[in-house]
C-alpha cells in the first residue's frame, strides 16, 4: 500500500529556519555552543503588567471556556484604541478589526478568503518566504515583483504597470520592510492604495516592525480611502516582546473582515481568554516602556551588529529600522549562503543568508538583534578571529 501526500506539498518545502535550527540544535548537542543571530524572536519578557494580567485571569474559574471567534469585545476596543493612539487611524472595534493567533496565521486566512486556484498574487523579492509558500499552498500563482536597493527597497510602479496583471487579486507589501529594514513613506502608501484601486488588487501591508528602532510609525490605513482596498496585519510579537503568545490582528473594511472571519471560524476556536486579557494590558504599555524596549535596547545592540557587519566586510544602510541588520556581502563570496555557512561552521555563529528571501537577496545577509550584548560581543570576537 502506498500513501502519498497532497500534490500541494510539492510546491513548498520545510521552512528554512525549521531545518536550520534543527542543525544548530544538533551542533549544540555536540557542545559547539552556536550563537544564534538568525531568528527575530525577542529575548526579553513582556511588561510586568502583561504577565500579571495573565496570571490573575488564569486563576479565575470562568476564563477557560471557548471564546468568541472575533475575540472578546474588550480586546477589539483595546486594539482600536492602540491604532488611534500610535497611528492616528480610526477603526470600528465591532467590525473593522479581527484578532488573530499571530499575524502569520492571517496570511493564510487572507489567501484562503480572496484567492481561487490560479489567481495571481504579487509577492516582493526579497520578501518574507511565507507570502510565497502560502500562495503555493492555496494553489495561487506567485507573481514576484523586485525590490532594489537603489530604489530604497520600494516597488517600481513603472515596472508593475508594464507587467501582465491579468488575474492578479492580491499584493503583499511589508513596511517597515523585512528583511531590508527599509521604511515606508506616506507617498509610497498613497501610490500603493492608488495602484490597488486602479487594478482591483487587494493590498495587504504586513506591519509588525513599526515600533522597533523607529520613531516614525506609519500605517497604510492612514491614507484616505485605504480601507476600501487594503488590509493591514499587525502583531504583538515584536513590539510587545510576545512572540510565543501568538497575538496578532488585522484591520480593514467590514466586508473584508467578514470574509476572513468566515475562513478563520472554520479553522480554530478562538484564543485563551487570559491571553486576550493580558494583551489588553500590553496594548496599554507606556511610551517609556516602548522607548526602553523598542528603541534604546535595540540601539545598543545595533552598534554591535554593525561591528559584525564591518568585520565581515559587509556594507549596510544606516537608516534601517526594525530588529535586524541587512548587509551586502563582499564580492569575494559567491553568494550569501557561502558566507553564512562559513560563519556557522567555522565561527559557530548562525546568521541568515539573504537568498532565503528571494534571489534579489542573494548578495545580502541578515543579523538579528534578538540577542543580548554579551552574546553579540562573543559573536563579534569569534568572527574577528575567523576573519583575522
Amino acid at each position: 500500500m502506498t500513501i502519498k501526500p497532497a500534490e500541494r506539498l510539492n510546491s513548498v518545502s520545510e521552512y528554512y529556519f525549521s531545518k536550520k535550527l534543527k542543525e544548530v540544535a544538533e551542533m549544540n548537542a555536540k557542545g559547539m555552543n552556536v550563537i544564534s543571530l538568525g531568528v527575530g524572536s525577542p529575548d526579553l519578557p513582556p511588561s510586568k503588567e502583561t504577565v500579571d494580567a495573565l496570571t490573575k485571569s488564569a486563576v479565575e474559574a470562568n476564563t477557560h471556556g471557548y471564546q468568541p471567534y472575533v475575540g472578546i469585545p474588550e480586546l477589539r476596543k483595546a486594539l482600536a484604541d492602540w491604532y488611534k493612539k500610535w497611528f492616528n487611524v480610526g477603526l470600528n472595534p465591532v467590525n473593522e478589526i479581527q484578532p488573530l493567533i499571530g499575524s502569520k496565521e492571517g496570511i493564510l486566512h487572507i489567501s484562503l478568503a480572496f484567492l481561487n486556484q490560479g489567481d495571481g498574487v504579487l509577492v516582493p523579492n526579497p520578501g518574507y518566504p511565507t507570502y510565497s509558500s502560502v500562495s503555493n499552498l492555496v494553489q495561487a500563482k506567485v507573481v514576484t515583483y523586485d525590490l532594489d536597493e537603489d530604489n530604497n527597497w520600494q516597488p517600481d510602479f513603472d515596472a508593475l504597470e508594464q507587467m501582465d496583471l491579468t488575474g492578479v487579486k492580491l499584493m503583499w507589501v511589508n513596511y517597515p520592510n523585512m528583511p531590508t529594514g527599509a521604511s515606508a513613506t506616506p507617498v509610497l502608501f498613497e501610490k500603493l492604495v492608488a495602484f490597488g484601486k486602479k487594478h482591483s488588487i487587494v493590498i495587504c501591508n504586513d506591519n509588525p516592525y513599526s515600533f522597533i528602532l523607529n520613531d516614525n510609525r506609519l500605517s497604510i490605513l492612514q491614507v484616505e480611502g485605504a480601507k476600501d482596498i487594503c488590509i493591514e496585519l499587525n502583531s504583538m510579537s515584536k513590539s510587545h516582546n510576545m512572540p510565543g503568545w501568538r497575538m496578532g490582528m488585522l484591520a480593514s473594511n467590514p466586508q473584508f473582515v467578514e470574509w476572513v472571519l468566515k475562513v478563520k471560524s472554520n479553522i480554530d476556536s478562538g484564543q485563551f481568554k487570559p491571553m486576550q486579557v493580558a494583551a489588553i494590558a500590553a496594548l496599554n504599555n507606556s511610551e517609556a516602556w516602548h522607548r526602553e524596549m523598542n528603541i534604546e535596547l535595540y540601539r545598543n545592540r545595533r552598534h554591535l551588529a554593525e561591528e559584525i557587519m564591518k568585520t565581515l566586510g559587509c556594507t549596510y544602510d544606516e537608516t534601517q529600522v526594525g530588529m535586524f541588520l541587512w548587509g551586502k556581502i563582499p564580492a569575494e563570496y559567491a553568494d550569501s549562503g557561502e558566507l553564512a555557512d562559513k560563519v556557522l561552521y567555522e565561527a559557530k555563529v548562525f546568521i541568515t543568508p539573504g537568498f532565503i528571501f528571494g534571489d534579489k537577496g542573494n548578495s545580502y545577509i541578515r543579523i538579528s538583534l534578538c540577542a543580548n550584548d554579551k552574546m553579540l560581543c562573543e559573536a563579534l570576537n569569534r568572527i574577528k578571529k575567523l576573519i583575522g
